[in-house]
């Protein structure tokens, strides 16, 4: 199998099964509720993972959460640690309910205090960072390559953060001192304060995996400055960090007056979900190419729609030995091509290959057809009853009574010659 790599901008072979394939996938900053965006490295993440270990990988997933941070001190002042708290629950609750079960591992920044200090104290041993008044800043002129990962030019890097006291104003915060209104902070040796964003993942990543591993993932908005500074302050510890550097795209058609008529202005994941449903939105990701732009909005939701009823269908016709898994196999080695994956599975009839297929990205709920009342049931057989005896009218008042209660009636050979259908 192999990915493409932001940082050599090219393909790139995993090592042959079992591996394994250690991955690190940056997760939200919890100061809101997470929107649609915020949903496709987790769901990219959870797939990869699902795949890797249908191809026989040892394939184990971090997502961590970033419940410290200055958008949290600005969302909630003097009661970020709150914040941080409910809008991770807010979180994994909806995460969860996409059905895709949990990574293996959710480390939090403030958990990892301690292997934070001690990350920032060997940098500050190195040379590759300074002390100034309780803050430490990395010293981005000590990595001869940085802008590696990014391609910005070290010359050209605008300041991110500023402070007259930095001996550069490239250099970027490891370490920030306790401010007023902010009300978590620890001890450190450098006085009281809190870890500046980009350290965070580097020293979460290490501790969950030592200091190399295999996938490193996020949003493209994360290349730089967070994953260019990741890179920088790992390899200064003089060793490798990720191998492969995964960016999904962005999601287009979300920053207008009305986003969406169907969600208002509201692209929470938490009111996709309530009103599409989790299997919309998973097919919705399912046929955009990971590492591509989308754009989101109700016309592409309604053909997810259309795309989910039309596998029930398949599903509600009998099995036919049609599909090859090779297919699948060939399209999602390539570079987790799930656009040409789902074009793969719209042309397969065999019922226990796609309920497979289906099961590695959590629409195995596709098979699971619904049963109609009993009283619909009546209604359709006396329709039947009514279209063999030619009273068309009253076969149409039944069509129509059925179609009230949220069912379509379909005529097919077999017996009972009729099938019920929810209506979408």
């Amino acid at each position: 199998m192999r990915l493409y790599n932001t940082l050599s901008r090219r393909m790139e072979e995993l090592p042959p099964p079992p591996g394994p394939v250690r991955m690190y996938f940056c997760g939200p900053t919890v100061y809101q509720r997470a929107h649609i965006g915020n949903a496709r490295p987790f769901i990219v993440g959870m797939w990869l993972r699902s795949w890797l270990r249908a191809r026989g990988y040892d394939a184990t997933l971090v997502h961590n959460i970033t419940d410290v941070n200055d958008k949290i001190y600005d969302a909630a002042p003097g009661k970020s640690a709150e914040l941080a708290a409910r809008a991770t629950d807010w979180y994994l609750e909806d995460t969860g309910d996409l059905g895709l079960g949990m990574p293996d591992a959710l480390p939090r920044a403030t958990e990892s205090i301690p292997s934070i200090v001690r990350f920032i104290e060997q940098l500050v041993a190195t040379g590759h960072a300074y002390a100034v008044e309780g803050d430490v800043y990395f010293r981005v002129a000590s990595d001869p390559g940085y802008g590696r990962l990014s391609r910005q030019r070290p010359d050209q890097v605008e300041e991110q953060e500023p402070n007259p006291l930095k001996e550069d104003p490239r250099d970027f915060a490891l370490w920030k001192a306790n401010k007023p209104g902010e009300d978590t902070s620890w001890d450190s040796p450098w006085g009281r304060g809190r870890p500046g964003w980009h350290i965070e993942c580097s020293a979460m990543a290490e501790d969950a995996f030592g200091p190399v591993f295999e996938i490193h993932g996020g949003g493209l908005d994360l290349v730089f400055p967070h994953h260019e500074n990741e890179l920088a302050q790992s390899l200064a510890l003089g060793h490798d960090f990720a191998r492969i550097w995964t960016h999904n795209g962005m999601l287009g058609g979300m920053d207008g007056e009305k986003m969406s008529k169907s969600l208002g202005n509201d692209v929470s994941l938490r009111n996709v979900l309530d009103t599409w449903g989790r299997e919309v939105v998973l097919l919705f990701f399912f046929g955009a190419h990971w590492r591509k732009p989308v754009e989101f909005g109700d016309d592409v939701l309604e053909q997810a729609q259309a795309q989910l009823e039309g596998f029930r269908n398949v599903f509600r016709s009998p099995s036919e030995r049609v599909g090859d898994w090779a297919e699948l196999e060939a399209a999602l080695d390539d570079d987790f091509n799930t656009p040409e994956a789902l074009a793969v599975l719209h042309g397969w009839r065999d019922h226990e290959l796609l309920r497979r297929a289906f099961a590695i990205f959590g629409l195995e709920s596709l098979a699971d057809l619904e049963e109609a009342p009993t009283d619909l049931a009546e209604l359709a057989a006396r329709r039947r009853d009514a279209r063999d005896s030619k009273n068309f009218a009253e076969a149409d008042r039944l069509r129509d009574e059925i179609a009230a209660a949220g069912w379509e009636v379909r005529d097919v050979a077999d017996p009972p010659g009729f099938q019920l259908v929810p209506r979408p």
